[in-house]
């Protein structure tokens, strides 16, 4: 079945309220093809498989689908999954209980923003979560960023960029960050690494390695 007869059959699926779907697209043939023609959709690479978003607003549901036709017009054959989709919140009891004195992570993301250097292009965060009750619904709510679960913590792991390739967004980042202090999901956000002016040339970003694992 052709990728966006697929994706047609997923969207159909979708609650009414739903606002951002987060996807995997497994190739049949070059996983680098397949992310070159998925690439205004962020593709994250994710074992055999590529990781995207498609949000609803702003024309994002016309946009994938130009982008998946595309990628039927290429013969770039694979099967389109989803793995979760964010629907409009309101906050919740939990959260209008936080203490006003609290910082949320939308405004420590934002502090973590203001401490980087005027010209970083890339860097590698991680969200560390005050319970692990939080990590499931923490990772659904962040899957524009793409995050991993990082070994042993709690905590999530994610790419920012704040020129091209991939990571999110510093705002797609902050969007979902407002999501999660909606629910009451309470954390920190540290970076582990940054990089300042970076160019890309035949890569999607640059890798770094930690425990002996590319990131």
């Amino acid at each position: 079945m052709r990728t966006v007869e697929q994706w047609a059959q997923i969207e159909e699926g979708l609650s009414p309220d739903w606002s951002e779907a987060q996807l995997t697209f497994v190739a049949e043939g070059s996983v680098a093809d397949a992310a070159t023609a998925l690439g205004p959709l962020q593709p994250g690479r994710v074992g055999d498989g590529l990781r995207l978003h498609i949000t609803r607003a702003d024309g994002g549901v016309e946009r994938a689908r130009n982008i998946f036709r595309r990628l039927d017009a290429g013969r770039i054959w694979g099967t389109l999954e989803l793995i979760g989709a964010i629907e409009d919140v309101v906050p919740t009891a939990a959260a209008a209980k936080t203490p006003s004195s609290t910082a949320s992570l939308a405004e420590a993301w934002d502090e973590t923003l203001r401490e980087l250097p005027p010209d970083w292009s890339d860097i590698l965060c991680v969200l560390e979560l005050d319970s692990s009750d939080h990590l499931p619904r923490a990772a659904l709510l962040g899957a524009p960023m793409n995050p991993s679960r990082v070994p042993d913590e709690t905590a999530l792991q994610f790419r920012a960029s704040g020129k091209q390739g991939y990571g999110v967004a510093p705002q797609m980042a902050r969007r979902c960050f407002e999501r999660m202090d909606a629910e009451g999901i309470t954390g920190s956000i540290r970076v582990v690494y940054g990089l300042s002016e970076t160019e890309n040339v035949a890569t999607q970003g640059p890798v770094w390695r930690l425990a002996g694992r590319s990131v």
